[in-house]
């Protein structure tokens, strides 16, 4: 299986390129500091495209080194693990550990999680197939819509005479003239022009009976397919519609999609993708940390991990697409860990998440490069945003300073929620330029640290003040 890159990746041509260093440089992109948990996704990743090259045989003995980051929230756990599936264009699915239950209670099983994975990876391929024929698909809309806009007269549509008709010169001439007035209007269609215009579109009805399935499994293990028994019951009946031009061209190219993509040979490929290079990143991995020493009604937690072993040691789940095999998804658990600690899972699972990392708390250092860096960084989105009302916003380098300043102080007296604090932070400060934006007579603004301290100074001294609105 080959991989390709984002195109915004200059330095490889294919993943197989890419050197764990040049990983660990595309993820500085957006995420600061963190240099441990990016180093071993970075090996991680590097040893499932090693992988790829044994023989056969061997290959498939070589199980992912399932990977545990140990930090309080907010220091870039999540990020790091969807940045990386983003890298490898590898289905990416993050799910709370604390949502499972034990088998026999209410609630969503663990197999869950590799059914969500497959749809995603579903969604993933269907897409890179709707790119490859987006311009054929187009193409026949625009030929469709034509046809409606401009129906064909009876010498010039297929496979029909007209009676007694037998003038191949006459049939001619009203081609040509139909093939001329039908340019002219494909032309105006690009133009634009004929977007007020409504045409009389054939929909497919989508009305569906609503049918309740109580399963501990979901509907897509059951053994029939209600669409497949009952076809005339889904989606056959046909309606006309009334629509303009732009939403029938929207809706015609949907349908070309749909009937140019074959979606058996998406299912097969986006299978074999989940299995061979899906990312599952099990979050609050710590909440289902932990031994019971009484009996009760509650859910077991270490029920819950005895559940999701099986995933995580490699099983074979039944999904609508198929059977599909766990052994090669690589994990990725993260956790606070602030009552519990790794040694509290059970050995079994611990045995199964060999790379154990350590993220570190945020500085004001990190808070500064935070608010500036990244790709995505907040000063970044904030001035972005203004800018489309024509406000042209700047930030001091003092103003930054000031900003990490309030946000390290607000993490240390309240709760430490990490980089997220930046966000409350940084919505407090620009709130009244965003409120009064639209009427501000002077389109540019600077801010300074003058300006941070006027608008956050009281709010951080008053602890329970902050405890609200930071």
């Amino acid at each position: 299986m080959v991989f390709y890159l984002p195109e915004n990746l200059e330095t490889a041509t294919s993943l197989d390129d890419l050197t764990p260093r040049q990983i660990v440089a595309e993820l500085d992109k957006y995420v600061v500091g963190q240099a441990n948990a990016k180093r071993s996704v970075a090996v991680a990743l590097r040893n499932r495209m090693r992988r790829q090259k044994l023989a056969p045989e061997l290959a498939e003995d070589v199980l992912p080194k399932n990977i545990i980051m140990i930090g309080p929230t907010g220091v870039g756990k999540t990020e790091i693990a969807r940045r990386l599936a983003r890298l490898t264009n590898s289905p990416f699915l993050k799910v709370e550990a604390s949502r499972f239950t034990e088998v026999g209670y209410v609630g969503r099983d663990v197999e869950s999680m590799v059914r969500d994975l497959v749809e995603v990876a579903i969604d993933m391929v269907r897409e890179e197939k709707v790119d490859e024929i987006a311009e054929k698909a187009e193409q026949n809309a625009e030929e469709r819509l034509l046809d409606l806009l401009l129906p064909p007269p009876p010498l010039v549509r297929k496979h029909e005479k007209t009676p007694g008709d037998n003038d191949e010169g006459r049939a001619a001439a009203v081609q040509e003239q139909f093939q001329r007035t039908r340019e002219k209007l494909r032309a105006q269609l690009r133009e634009g022009k004929l977007d007020d215009r409504e045409v009389e579109v054939e929909t497919r009805d989508r009305s569906m009976p609503a049918f309740e399935v109580i399963s501990s499994q979901g509907i897509e293990e059951m053994d029939i397919n209600i669409k497949d028994v009952l076809p005339g019951l889904f989606g056959q009946r046909t309606k006309k519609r009334r629509m303009h031009v732009t939403e029938a061209m929207d809706y015609l190219i949907q349908e070309e999609e749909n009937r140019l993509i074959d979606m058996d040979q998406v299912t097969r490929t986006a299978v074999e993708r989940a299995e061979q290079s899906g990312i599952i990143f099990l979050d609050e991995i710590d909440k289902i940390a932990g031994r019971e020493r009484g009996q009760g009604p509650d859910v077991s937690r270490e029920g819950v991990q005895r559940d999701i072993l099986p995933i995580v040691e490699g099983t074979t789940v039944n999904t609508r697409y198929g059977m599909i095999r766990t052994d090669h998804v690589l994990f990725i658990a993260a956790g606070a860990f602030h009552v519990s600690k790794p040694s509290d899972l059970i050995p079994e699972l611990q045995g199964r998440f060999p790379i154990r990392v350590e993220l570190h708390s945020l500085t004001t250092e990190d808070f500064i490069r935070i608010l500036a860096e990244p790709k995505s960084a907040l000063v970044k989105q904030y001035t972005a945003l203004l800018e489309t009302e024509g406000i042209k916003l700047t930030f001091s380098d003092d103003a930054l300073e000031e900003v990490a300043k309030f946000a390290a102080a607000v993490n240390e007296a309240t709760e430490n929620i990490g980089a997220r604090r930046l966000h409350t932070i940084m919505e407090k400060l620009l709130d009244e330029i965003s409120f009064e934006g639209p009427d501000l007579k002077k389109k540019t603004v600077r801010v300074d640290a003058a300006y941070v301290q006027k608008q956050l100074a009281d709010i951080v001294r008053n602890t329970d003040l902050s405890r609200y609105i930071l």
